[in-house]
């Protein structure tokens, strides 16, 4: 049956967006202008006739951050009480029965007091979104599940407050809050972004140079990474209807044991998914040697690591870790297979090369990529 020019357009649209618009304003670390950019542009949406509320800002005693504060309507705070002491944290059934238009909403990586309607603050956004409202958010890139054990081994520092991959799923919009290193710096010194007496020990730790270059990188890629995804789906659906076909995707397995290294490998695999813009699975195979309460506590830590990147869990059972891994590759079609070296001398070696060895004559054409373990 011809379709008519109308059916033609009305499936070519983009589909109607359900729930309000969420965009991310993304740092690389503490004190390059997220907030400040973030209330910039809601004083101007303001100004323009929108209704925007601030549901929480966090000004760390930043001057030019709280001046502009006082600029926009502000929803109260809920205190909650717990363990004998109050705390103040963001109301969202009092910014849902208010229903602004736009709700500005800090630090997305946040963790609630105990008694908070929800644990994480993102979770809090979600619930605003399903609202219809649209939400502006702030986060540095050190919170992102995947990039955390890189962040780790590189700054030394480990990140405790932490957002899934699949959280960024929801963002709308990116926006790269960038800054040089050297400038932030400079902000450091001036004591615009910490007190004077935190400033020298910052700047010997998470603000040496290195560290922000290496994090600005990070976040940059992130951001590449958003636009060449964003780019790629509406080119992948404007092929697809021209062609009539779906376009073949790769797929990434992660193998994992129980060793606690294991997230090393599995942010390794999430950051190549999202470059290729793949299908991320973890396989772990039971060979039954995990029983201890020590093996099954560092295990789950994997498995939950995992899930909050994004990826697809796999827990096979097997004789063998080669053979198992070779039949899911098979079944699932995966292109690229991650294997975790850590042990590399005498027979233990011997044993993880013939691993390898098997898996390679028992798979079918795959690429293979071995990644060093950091020291668990």
């Amino acid at each position: 049956m011809t379709k008519t020019p109308e059916q033609w357009l009305e499936e070519t649209a983009p589909p109607i967006r359900k729930g309000g618009v969420f965009k991310l304003f993304l740092g690389y670390a503490p004190g390059v202008g997220k907030t400040h950019t973030m209330l910039t542009e809601a004083i101007r949406r303001h100004s323009r006739g929108e209704d925007v509320v601030i549901g929480v800002i966090e000004t760390h005693g930043r001057k030019a951050v709280a001046e502009l504060v006082t600029q926009l309507e502000i929803v109260p705070r809920k205190t909650i009480e717990y363990k004998g002491a109050e705390f103040e944290e963001m109301d969202v059934d009092a910014i849902l029965v208010r229903k602004p238009g736009v709700a500005l909403i800090d630090e997305l990586a946040h963790t609630n007091i105990e008694g908070s309607k929800h644990r994480k603050r993102y979770q809090d956004v979600f619930e605003l979104l399903d609202a219809g409202i649209d939400v502006l958010s702030t986060m540095n890139i050190q919170h992102l599940e995947s990039v955390t054990p890189t962040v780790q081994s590189v700054t030394g520092i480990q990140v405790r407050e932490t957002v899934p991959d699949w959280v960024l799923q929801r963002v709308t919009e990116v926006v790269m809050i960038d800054l040089t290193p050297e400038a932030l710096q400079n902000r450091m010194r001036r004591g615009d972004v910490y007190p004077q007496d935190r400033v020298g020990r910052a700047l010997e730790n998470f603000f040496r140079e290195t560290n922000l270059i290496a994090l600005r990188e990070l976040a940059l890629r992130q951001v590449a990474q958003a636009v060449d995804q964003s780019l790629e789906q509406r080119r992948d659906v404007l092929e697809q209807r021209d062609r009539g076909a779906v376009a073949i995707r790769e797929r990434i397995a992660v193998c994992i044991s129980s060793n606690p290294a294991a997230q090393y490998l599995i942010a390794r695999g999430a950051r190549m998914a999202q470059a290729m813009n793949a299908e991320l699975f973890v396989v772990y195979i039971d060979l039954g040697q995990d029983a201890s309460e020590e093996n099954q506590r560092t295990l789950n830590a994997n498995i939950r690591f995992a899930q909050n990147v994004g990826a697809t869990l796999a827990r096979l059972q097997g004789k063998t870790v080669a053979h198992a891994v070779a039949e899911f590759v098979n079944e699932k079609h995966i292109t690229q297979v991650v294997f975790g070296r850590s042990a590399t001398r005498g027979w233990r070696r011997y044993l993880y090369l013939n691993v390898i060895h098997q898996f390679l004559r028992d798979a079918p054409a795959v690429d293979v990529h071995i990644v060093t373990q950091e020291p668990g």
